[in-house]
């Protein structure tokens, strides 16, 4: 199908050709989710505001105010709407699994709305979770059934590739969870990898799945402008969070899926698991990251602490977005890296470089975590010197007076 600028269509006078090219179909989704997600935000935080639904500064806060946390809502209105704008009927297949994946989106968003009000277990969260995977996985046959040749294993049985997909969803949706402790990491991070998705996806014909893609990423961009907002300042909360990692489990396990043929297909990645695993490289890091140091510790995993990387470089200096600047940067770069460098590597081994990566991030998360305590335990004895020499000159001075 041909492509055409859309100048060099309006320069023809045919203005209803964008209208009708999918291409332009999902730009326009980019475009018209990001514009409604700005325009809806301000009546979102006025509401909670007027209705005293802010969450109040703790010990884990990187914040000094109560904020709004309804920043969801806007977000699953605006990527719902300029999805639907179109009637994506040219793929059935495409347009069935994303009908089945709207009803998980609208059990999450219910489920986020009740979390970020009155707070809910987590045992009935993740319930909750397992029960919107399996919509897609057992109505939709909606599953990651090969391994790419990882360790020389390609097809699985369903008794693998369900559990395993169930895994994906659980692990994804908790760890943009996770990340969302500083302004704009957990929407930049999504963005970046909603685009990378969405762009894969229109290059292969799948615009029901780029329209989604596009349409999510545009409702992170208006979210965004919020989120880093001194004055007018909103947070996605667990709505907002648990709706994109959501999709992004559904843009990863279709983009596995879709890739399978890539021994017959010229435009498929024979490394697709490791692009997955590269573009959610930060959530995936941090979450295996700190799981780890908690156990290591002798505490419970799911124990909520400070010890996130974006918390680690919060106090070591940085403000909210350069901090996730950096992380931003770290996906881009790595995933540049690999479309450059990768060549012919097989995925085990791909794997075991990702591995090997893990393991740098550890070491540096470390050395910047000791720089940290450092730091504050030299403040803490240049504060109790001059406590002491305050209390000596006092002693002096009335000693004098007498």
């Amino acid at each position: 199908m041909e492509l055409k600028l859309p100048l060099q269509i309006l320069s023809e006078g045919n203005f209803s050709n964008i209208i009708h090219h999918d291409v332009y179909q999902c730009l326009l989704s980019f475009l018209i989710a990001c514009f409604l997600s700005i325009i809806s935000i301000p009546i979102i935080i006025n509401l909670s505001n007027l209705l005293h639904l802010t969450a109040k500064p703790g010990f884990r806060s990187s914040h000094e105010t109560e904020t709004p946390t309804l920043g969801g809502i806007a977000i699953f209105a605006a990527t719902l709407i300029a999805y639907f704008l179109w009637p994506h009927s040219e793929n059935i297949l495409d347009s069935n699994l994303i009908s089945l994946a709207m009803t998980g989106v609208i059990i999450l968003f219910f489920l986020g709305i009740k979390d970020d009000i009155l707070a809910v277990d987590p045992t009935k969260k993740l319930i909750v979770q397992i029960f919107a995977s399996l919509i897609l996985v057992a109505m939709g046959n909606f599953k990651v059934d090969n391994f790419y040749g990882i360790f020389s294993i390609h097809g699985v049985s369903d008794f693998i590739s369900i559990p395993l997909t169930v895994f994906i969803f659980i692990a994804i949706i908790n760890a943009i969870n996770l990340i969302d402790g500083i302004d704009g990491l957990a929407g930049g991070i999504s963005l970046i990898a909603g685009l990378g998705f969405g762009i894969w996806f229109i290059a292969n014909d799948h615009f029901s799945f780029g329209c989604l893609a596009f349409a999510m990423s545009g409702s992170l961009l208006g979210f965004l402008r919020f989120n880093f907002s001194k004055t007018s300042k909103i947070f996605m909360g667990d709505t907002g969070s648990l709706i994109v990692g959501y999709l992004l489990s559904i843009f990863s396990v279709e983009f596995l899926s879709l890739n399978v043929g890539y021994l017959h297909d010229p435009n498929a990645y024979f490394n697709a698991p490791i692009i997955v695993m590269v573009l959610l490289i930060v959530p995936i890091f941090d979450t295996l990251r700190v799981f780890i140091v908690r156990i290591f510790k002798g505490g419970s995993p799911f124990i909520a602490d400070r010890n996130h990387m974006h918390h680690i470089l919060i106090d070591n200096g940085l403000n909210h977005f350069w901090a996730s600047c950096t992380l931003w940067m770290v996906t881009i770069m790595n995933t540049t890296l690999f479309f450059a460098f990768h060549g012919d590597i097989t995925n085990t081994a791909s794997l075991y470089i990702y591995i090997g990566m893990f393991g740098v991030y550890m070491i540096f998360a470390y050395f910047l975590k000791r720089r940290v305590v450092s730091v504050k335990k030299r403040k803490n004895l240049a504060n109790s010197h001059s406590f002491n020499g305050d209390d000596l000159s006092s002693s002096n001075n009335i000693l004098r007076d007498l």
